[in-house]
């Protein structure tokens, strides 16, 4: 899977840029750090009692963590959409564990596959600009749902030097796209530099609109909403270059 000489610009959030990155060196890569967005937790969100709540509903690995930092209950079931999530909850504490593939949506229909509804509430725990449509679908199965916005994702102010200094000699890198916020605000942070991609690997079709206009290059969209479908779409690119 190695291709030494194209560099890897991972845009990621902490603290998953730096577990991309680690992946991406395991497999003989060279990754660039560069993330476009930061994490700040927003403890002024209120949180129902413990003792009202059915179950805890994760979107992703930030979400389990921001909800770790503020509570230390691990007793209640904890639904995740897939593999980083869940297996961010199980180094959280969290024993009953349920993973469900897809996006959001697909958190639902399995939540409403497993379990029947009831007036205990099911708590959402997501960023500030998560779209709702997991807290509507599981309403409209019959669960009671309370949206928990426990951090949000803020546009870095610059970018490290280093990916600074390849972007203005133009060279030549592939860009790793984890959500649209984030591509947007990478294509921001760049978009006084000519840029020269050799591919545009992106988790969803929306993490690639912000860049596609201005990405020369191929784009790759990965097979399944996650990161290791992100990483099979790598793949895909790489194979692609070296041919």
């Amino acid at each position: 899977m190695s291709t030494p000489d194209i560099p890897i610009i991972v845009t990621r959030a902490e603290p998953g840029a730096s577990e991309t990155v680690q992946r991406l060196q395991a497999l003989g890569c060279r990754a660039l750090h560069a993330p476009a967005l930061t994490l700040s937790e927003k403890t002024d969100t209120h949180l129902p009692p413990e003792n009202k709540i059915s179950g805890l509903v994760f979107t992703s690995a930030n979400g389990v963590r921001a909800y770790a930092n503020r509570r230390n209950d691990r007793e209640a079931a904890a639904w995740c959409v897939g593999p980083a999530t869940a297996e961010a909850a199980k180094l959280a504490g969290f024993s009953n564990i349920h993973e469900s593939a897809g996006n959001a949506v697909d958190l639902a229909h399995f939540i409403a596959a497993e379990r029947a509804p009831s007036n205990a509430l099911l708590l959402h725990v997501a960023n500030v600009a998560a779209a709702g449509n997991l807290k509507r679908e599981l309403e409209r199965q019959g669960f009671s749902v309370a949206f928990a916005p426990l951090y949000e994702m803020r546009p870095a102010t610059r970018l490290p030097d280093a990916v600074l200094d390849h972007i203005k000699q133009g060279l030549s890198a592939i860009v790793l796209t984890h959500s649209a916020k984030g591509a947007e605000a990478f294509a921001s942070l760049v978009e006084d530099h000519p840029l020269k991609f050799a591919a545009l690997v992106a988790i969803s079709e929306p993490a690639s609109a912000p860049l596609t206009k201005r990405a020369p290059g191929q784009t790759f969209i990965a097979d399944a909403p996650n990161e290791d479908g992100l990483l099979r779409a790598l793949k895909r690119a790489l194979a692609t270059l070296s041919a």
